[in-house]
């Protein structure tokens, strides 16, 4: 397959991406793979591998299968609604669904088919782009901004009152610290000192152990330390900071991408992809308590209260179209302008964007 001939550069590429969406630079996820299979489920409720008998003696073909890849965290968050669905053979379309904790691990499956679609860090798609010789396309953001600022120091409210201050983050060489660093230079914020960690667990601890230090945190990491320390609170949303600066783009985390193969050959079934995905991400908005619920029974986060608290700040979203077409091109513009390598040295062009 002409994929695998680009997955060992890949291998050498992706880490510009990793750190943000997955949350897997914490306990729970760290050095894990979760794939929840329920390909096996749907055999038992629609023919797999048989076509189907018509009612004139005709044989129609099945519905093909897609291969689904998300990531611990908001984006996988936002299809588990769709995920129980496919498991109980009541969605439309049928899908398999493998979970990774790290965003190189799934990229480098897509960049090999062993997945056709694929939720990853908007940065690391745009890279992914340029990897695989512009073999895949995004179909939509399916995550905007979930980067928060917490902290017990009540002299910061805003981004300009990080001068002078040492804030904690996570995310080094991604999307965390082009976001943060983005938003410091516009702000014309010169003498903040960012201290990176290399999970958010450590990031808590230390809150923990000092409340009066400001930290960055991705939801629902945010939302968690909140919830252990009542000595701390969210200060502001780098996402309300991001849109403060009116430059005709958004801040976004996450996207879904397609393997152009599969786009091709199955166009019918990627488009039908996104209307299930779209209603699952409504019903997770809607339905918060049941969705924590369902997260929790995927093992994609254990702790019920704390997603179901943090599900309405994660920004769980479906936009396709030219609407995505134009919120994501002026974000990677934006991180290109800062950093060319964070989205593979160069803006994809407007082959990269699948529009219906």
């Amino acid at each position: 397959m002409r994929q695998k001939r680009f997955l060992a550069a890949l291998f050498l590429a992706v880490a510009v991406g990793s750190g943000l969406i997955a949350c897997g630079n914490h306990k729970e996820a760290a050095g894990t793979e979760s794939a929840v299979q329920t390909e096996e489920t749907q055999t038992e409720a629609k023919t797999e591998t048989e076509a189907e008998q018509g009612s004139d003696g005709e044989t129609a073909a099945e519905e093909p299968v897609l291969r689904i890849g998300a990531l611990k965290g908001p984006t996988a968050m936002g299809l588990v609604n769709l995920m129980k669905e496919a498991e109980e053979g009541t969605s439309r379309g049928r899908y398999q669904f493998t979970i990774d904790a790290q965003p190189d691990a799934l990229a480098a499956k897509l960049a090999a088919g062993d997945v056709d679609i694929a939720l990853l860090p908007a940065n690391l798609a745009g890279a992914l782009y340029h990897k695989t010789g512009k073999e895949i396309s995004v179909i939509d953001i399916n995550t905007l901004g979930v980067l928060y600022c917490v902290t017990g120091d009540d002299s910061v409210r805003s981004i300009k009152d990080l001068s002078g201050k040492t804030v904690l983050t996570t995310g080094q060489g991604a999307t965390p610290e082009y976001v943060l660093c983005y938003l410091l230079k516009q702000n014309a914020v010169a003498d903040c000192r960012v201290e990176f960690k290399s999970e958010a667990t450590e990031v808590a601890a230390a809150l923990k152990a000092d409340p009066s230090k400001v930290a960055v945190l991705p939801q629902p990491f945010a939302t968690a330390a909140l919830m252990q320390n009542d000595a701390v609170k969210t200060a502001f949303s780098l996402t309300d900071a991001w849109d403060a600066l009116d430059n005709g783009s958004r801040l976004i985390t996450g996207v879904t991408v397609v393997r152009n193969q599969v786009l091709t050959n199955q166009k019918a079934a990627v488009d039908l992809f996104m209307e299930e995905q779209k209603e699952s991400v409504d019903t997770a908005n809607g339905s918060p308590s049941e969705t924590a619920e369902r997260i929790a029974a995927y093992g994609i986060l254990d702790k019920i209260p704390v997603v179901e608290k943090a599900l309405p700040l994660c920004n769980l979203v479906c936009i396709s179209g030219e609407e995505m077409k134009g919120a994501l091109s002026g974000y990677l513009e934006t991180l290109c302008a800062e950093n060319p390598k964070s989205v593979g040295g160069a803006l994809p062009g407007d082959d990269f964007y699948y529009i219906r």
